[in-house]
């Protein structure tokens, strides 16, 4: 990243600190930066600014870093962000889907399609 600066580089701690709350993430929050999260409910008078923007952006399942990423804040302060969210039932975090590895054919298999392209 030696030519681009992360938004949040220029702001002091304590307006990181007060889009946070005072807040650390929760222990029991259980998000990863893979985590996707996709809006409940639609934004509402009165929210924080940073709230509005994670639910305007999650219309659609985005992952936390992703949501870091657009909003130019650390993933650490998301993640109190998205832990305020969860808790007013706004968002849900839902896991990525798991890829399977793939799984080697059977050898028989191979062999058989070996002798048969020799044959050619």
């Amino acid at each position: 990243m030696s030519g681009s600066r992360r938004v949040w580089e220029g702001q002091s701690p304590e307006r990181l600190y007060v889009i946070a709350g005072g807040q650390r993430a929760a222990a029991e929050t259980p998000l990863d930066l893979v985590t996707l999260i996709v809006a409940r409910s639609e934004p509402r008078p009165g929210m924080q600014p940073e709230h509005l923007a994670i639910l305007r952006l999650c219309s659609s399942p985005l992952s936390v870093v992703e949501i870091a990423a657009h909003l130019g804040l650390p993933v650490s302060v998301i993640t109190v962000l998205l832990g305020d969210l969860l808790a007013d039932g706004d968002v849900e975090a839902r896991a990525p889907a798991r890829v399977r590895r793939a799984q080697l054919p059977d050898i028989a298999i191979v062999e058989t399609v070996m002798d048969g392209l020799r044959k050619l």
